[in-house]
């Protein structure tokens, strides 16, 4: 759902952007072929329209330079544009999505202590609480944090284990766990690799990390998702909720 979401409004974009696009190319192919008849827009000639377009091909015509300058103008945000689509489709179609009922899978990543912690030790031990957020030290991902931390012994008598995830480094993560006292677990994934490997969805056009909690039994399976950049407290009660009705 948020792919086909993210692919639409991509879509409106382009859309958007490739009105006022069209309307100075036909203005400035009309200027550099001096014509007026729109048959211009169609015809496969480009050599002139290039020169004019990154030269000075009539100096002293400030019409030409008016609509060459809107015309480069909205061609370097549609080039931006497609490029960003590229990369985020690029994106989205590496990660694998995890669904409940999906195994969780297996990594290994250093903790703030610069540790290495390897998921496969807890697995079948504890249930898990795998929570990924966008970045240390931010208000969402503090209070999130915070409440994860003043939770930490009811998360314990339900046999779970809390995991933090996010991309910024080993010290990053241990002046934000010295900071608010976190007592639990948090890990670096530099470049994303294990957010890539849950598909844990980004938010604005993928630019923003997505926060999204997930939990798994001791068999090893994925038994509920929360998906929520805003609610960053509700992460907390989602999980003790589906915790207690184990």
């Amino acid at each position: 759902m948020l792919d086909y979401l993210s692919s639409n409004i991509w879509f409106v974009l382009f859309f958007v952007w490739g009105l006022p696009l069209g309307f100075y190319r036909s203005k400035f192919r009309k200027i550099v072929y001096q014509t007026d008849s729109w048959t211009i827009n169609i015809k496969p000639v480009f050599m002139k329209e290039l020169k004019g377009l990154f030269g000075n091909i009539y100096p002293d015509n400030k019409k030409y330079k008016k609509f060459r300058n809107f015309y480069l103008f909205y061609l370097s945000i549609y080039f931006v544009l497609s490029t960003s689509f590229v990369v985020f489709k690029d994106n989205t179609e590496k990660m694998k999505k995890i669904e409940i009922g999906s195994s969780v899978p297996v990594f290994e990543l250093k903790d703030q202590n610069g540790e290495l912690f390897q998921l496969k030790s807890v697995l079948g031990k504890k249930n898990l609480v795998i929570y990924f957020y966008p970045k240390d030290d931010s208000p969402g991902c503090t209070k999130e944090a915070c409440a994860f931390r003043d939770q930490f012994e009811v998360f314990e008598e339900a046999d779970a284990l809390i995991i933090g995830i996010s991309g910024q480094s080993v010290e990053s993560h241990l002046d934000f766990a010295t900071k608010y006292k976190l007592n639990y677990t948090l890990l670096s994934d530099k470049g994303n690799k294990v957010r890539k490997l849950f598909g844990v969805p980004g938010n604005l056009f993928g630019l923003i990390p997505g926060r999204v909690t997930y939990l798994v039994n001791k068999e090893g399976k994925v038994i509920y998702m929360f998906n929520s950049q805003i609610q960053a407290e509700k992460h907390i009660d989602e999980a003790l909720r589906i915790l207690q009705e184990l």
